[in-house]
């Protein structure tokens, strides 16, 4: 009959496929029963809804099973509390970090969407920008881990730079600090990672990259209600959100979901934004509702919030959004009729989520 010690050692090579770590050494292998030849024991995966909870089962009960006077292997398959999920990806880590003190005065804004193509990190870039021609020091993450957008949109490439452990935010004409998986990976190489990991990556962005003193910092997050947008919540309690919509009803209706699941999450919705609330047309100025009328006043009243901003579609915004430019610092843009709302939701965020003077 095998011992726990045996079982234990039989198991030390077997790796979460994704954190490439024993299972051991995770504390995965729990509630271990020898009963003669039938060993019984729980393995706590990360998250209960593991897509490859099948194959580290098929992988447990293989190894068991070749172990001398084996006969039978009952495999539970659990999950780790929030707490040890917490501490496993280094939550802890996060308590020494000066941006994250009680007493630091940086704003923490969630830039969110209820589905995709709604023109969110355009909003985000954008408003960033607008917030840093104010004065104010500014920072961007992009969150969005497997659909990053933000380095084309302010033409950054390369990869980032590490000094003493730190990381540098990558440099840009513009003064905001900025961060991204796309700093990390090649063109086009996906990332294919399931929760825990999307949550390590926020950490690791907030902890480790040099941000300095920050006024504003804002996190362009991905569509949904999903991994990302709950770990903000649990790492940033203080936060704020911005809501963005299109003026389409069904648009509108699927980004209530990811307020409402801010709000469960005790995070302050400042207000929504209605992108490409029309298309202005380049050659006679016609403002054109192509994308339907009403959906972000309706978000706004059914969230009981301001609707901050009607932001059309132009042309210079879209050729800024490709080019790397944004609308703000564009020459020649001055009255564009996207430029002068993006601008006046940046004095209306700030005006909503004021800073406190710097001691």
């Amino acid at each position: 009959m095998p011992t726990r010690e045996q079982v234990l050692e039989a198991l030390k090579d077997v790796q979460d496929p994704e954190l490439h770590k024993s299972l051991v050494e995770l504390n995965m292998i729990r509630d271990i029963v020898v009963d003669g030849s039938k060993v019984s024991l729980t393995v706590a995966l990360t998250v209960p809804g593991c897509p490859l909870k099948n194959e580290i089962q098929r992988m447990v009960e293989e190894r068991l099973l070749a172990l001398d006077g084996v006969t039978e292997v009952n495999v539970t398959m659990g999950s780790m509390s929030a707490e040890e999920r917490t501490a496993l990806f280094g939550g802890n880590k996060l308590q020494s970090v000066p941006l994250l003190s009680p007493q630091s005065p940086t704003r923490f804004i969630g830039v969110a969407s209820g589905k995709g193509g709604v023109g969110k990190s355009t909003v985000t870039v954008n408003l960033a920008a607008a917030v840093r021609r104010l004065g104010y020091s500014v920072g961007i993450i992009d969150a969005d881990v497997y659909g990053f957008s933000v380095p084309r949109m302010l033409g950054i490439t390369g990869k980032p730079t590490a000094i003493e452990g730190k990381i540098l935010p990558m440099p840009n004409p513009y003064g905001l600090k900025v961060i991204s998986m796309g700093n990390f990976v090649d063109n086009n190489e996906p990332v294919i990672w399931r929760g825990p990991m999307l949550g390590k990556v926020l950490q690791q962005f907030l902890a480790d990259v040099f941000w300095g003193d920050l006024d504003y910092l804002f996190l362009d997050l991905p569509p949904g209600t999903g991994d990302v947008a709950l770990d903000v919540a649990r790492f940033l309690p203080g936060s704020h959100m911005l809501i963005v919509t299109t003026p389409q009803t069904v648009a509108a209706g699927v980004a209530s979901r990811a307020a409402h699941r801010a709000k469960k999450s005790n995070q302050k919705i400042i207000g929504v934004v209605e992108n490409m609330s029309t298309f202005v047309c380049s050659e006679c100025g016609k403002a054109t509702p192509i994308f339907g009328e009403g959906g972000g006043q309706k978000l706004a009243d059914e969230l009981g919030t301001e609707l901050l901003a009607q932001i059309p579609l132009t042309l210079p915004l879209r050729e800024g959004s490709d080019n790397g430019q944004p609308i703000v610092f564009m020459e020649g843009t001055e009255n564009d009729a996207a430029r002068l709302a993006i601008e006046a939701l940046a004095q209306r965020v700030v005006q909503l989520t004021p800073v406190p003077a710097r001691a």
